[in-house]
C-alpha cells in the first residue's frame, strides 16, 4: 500500500487479548501506518510490538470509560481517521455505552469504515481500493423515502 492511513484501534476489555492478537497477526501492514488507540488497547499493543521487535507510529487516548471512545469519534468529525477497527464486548453492558454508540454513529454520519469483528477488519485493510485513485467514495445521503 503507497498510501499511509491512520487506523483507530479499540476494544473493549473482554476483547482486548483478540485486539492484540489480530494486531500481531497484521503487524507488517500496521507498522506501515499511523495508529490511534483508546489507552488501554494501545499500551497492550505498543507492548507487543515493543516485544517482537516491530517499530510503529501508536498514538494512545484515553481509555475509553474516561473519554477515549470520544477523543476518536472527535477525530472522526475533523476528518483524521481513515479507518476503525472497534471490537466491541456484545455480551456485558458497558459503563459508557452512549460514548461507544457515538464513535459508532460518527463513523457511519462521515463514512468511515468501522470494522467490528476480525474478518471484517481483515476485509477492510485488505482491499485494493486503498491505493485506487480512480475510487472515490460517495458521501452520504440523506432523502425522504416517497412511498408513492
Amino acid at each position: 500500500m503507497n498510501r499511509q492511513l491512520t487506523i483507530a484501534l479499540v476494544a473493549h476489555d473482554q476483547r482486548k487479548a483478540d485486539m492484540v492478537d489480530w494486531a500481531k497477526f497484521n503487524a507488517e501492514f500496521l507498522s506501515h501506518h499511523k495508529l490511534v488507540c483508546t489507552g488501554t488497547t494501545g499500551g497492550l499493543i505498543r507492548k507487543a510490538f515493543e516485544d517482537a521487535g516491530i517499530n510503529a507510529d501508536i498514538r494512545c487516548m484515553n481509555s475509553g470509560p474516561m473519554g477515549g471512545d470520544a477523543e476518536i469519534a472527535a477525530m472522526v468529525v475533523r476528518n483524521e481517521i481513515d479507518l476503525a477497527v472497534f471490537l466491541i464486548d456484545d455480551l456485558n453492558a458497558q459503563p459508557h455505552e452512549a460514548d461507544i454508540q457515538m464513535l459508532l454513529r460518527q463513523c457511519r454520519l462521515h463514512n468511515v469504515p468501522i470494522a467490528c469483528n476480525r474478518i471484517s477488519a481483515d476485509l477492510m485493510i485488505s482491499s485494493n481500493l486503498w491505493d485506487d485513485d480512480s475510487y472515490t467514495p460517495q458521501p452520504q445521503t440523506y432523502q425522504k423515502f416517497d412511498r408513492k
